[in-house]
């Protein structure tokens, strides 16, 4: 992963706690976990509009 080691990850673990503080971290993952989850309902809803089967036009009988 990026050749970072487990020495790397806990030194910048600990400066993201030093800089934002405990009780400011889970509202900044909650944040993040709520903008990934919006990303991937953005792009399956893109995925659904462009399927052919999908497509509600009716076809002339």
């Amino acid at each position: 992963m990026f050749g970072l080691g487990a020495q790397e990850l806990i030194l910048i673990a600990v400066i993201i706690l030093l800089i934002f503080g405990g009780r400011k971290i889970p509202e900044l993952m909650r944040g993040l976990g709520q903008g990934i989850k919006e990303f991937k309902k953005a792009s399956s809803y893109n995925e659904i509009d462009a399927s052919p089967e999908n497509n509600t036009e009716k076809k002339s009988e």
